[in-house]
């Protein structure tokens, strides 16, 4: 089965492209069988004119779909971390989608810090933005990543898109550093692609992918889809580089599903 990470979901209001019966439409045509969707972060929610909480909405916009996995994300804006963590947990979430440069927090900061240790105490997952995205860089570089993998040892995360171009090595650092406290660190094979040229600010080479594998290990990659930003066609073409590489049978099965199922205890 494939399973796939970061899919983006929104009422038709905001984006028509990006509803969830958008999302069920493209995993049919790209066979891919399960998918963790996120919601839109509350401020793109409000300057929509939309009240309550995107939270709210995703649960009920994936409730009683059993190949829909919900993560929930944090309005910083709020304040009260753990209490919202509890409620993501509460919704019957698995995790958290958090987007340092989007967001505008930093990445081993107090703020944050109190999701990380409320997520690490409940078992929750987080799938954190990596890479450049227009916000001052000191406050999201991709090695600090390695703080929040050494202060909360027991908190599972990936780093979606690896990094990008820009920072992979750094991404690379990070979960090698971390290999011996228990793999919780884990690469979003997350619009990696190549479709967009090789000087993308996203675009990984052959190389570079397979050499996650041979310096981590078999377990620690998981691929997404970045649904709707990429199409039907981009991710085919993920899917089938994936199945292309030079790794083993059972590596590839891994990558498509089966360690991001472990990983949320599905």
């Amino acid at each position: 089965m494939i399973f796939a990470n970061h899919a983006h979901v929104f009422p038709k209001e905001i984006r028509p492209e990006g509803t969830v019966e958008k999302l069920i439409e493209l995993m049919d045509e790209c066979g891919i069988d399960m998918a963790v969707c996120y919601p839109p972060f509350h401020d793109r929610f409000r300057e929509s004119g939309f009240e309550g909480d995107p939270n709210d909405w995703l649960a009920e916009e994936i409730k009683g779909n059993p190949r829909l996995i919900g993560f929930g994300n944090i309005d910083f804006e709020k304040g009260d971390y753990a209490a919202q963590v509890e409620k993501l947990a509460s919704l019957g979430f698995k995790g958290i989608k958090m987007h340092p440069p989007y967001q505008e927090f930093v990445i081993d900061g107090p703020e944050a810090s109190e999701v990380y240790a409320k997520a690490e105490e409940l078992g929750l997952f987080i799938s954190f933005h990596s890479g450049m995205h227009w916000h001052r860089l000191r406050d999201n570089r991709v090695i600090l990543f390695d703080e929040v993998a050494w202060r909360f040892p027991k908190l599972k995360f990936s780093m979606e898109h690896i990094g990008g171009y820009h920072f992979y090595r750094e991404a690379l650092a990070v979960m090698c550093n971390n290999s011996r406290n228990g793999n919780s660190v884990f690469a979003g094979w997350t619009s990696v692609g190549l479709h967009k040229g090789k000087d993308s600010v996203w675009a990984l080479s052959d190389e570079e992918l397979e050499r996650v594998i041979h310096q981590t290990g078999e377990d620690r990659s998981v691929f997404g889809l970045d649904f709707p930003y990429n199409n039907a066609e981009v991710i085919k073409e993920d899917i089938a580089r994936i199945k292309r590489r030079d790794i083993s049978e059972e590596c590839k099965e891994k990558i498509l599903g089966l360690t991001l199922k472990n990983a949320l205890g599905i």
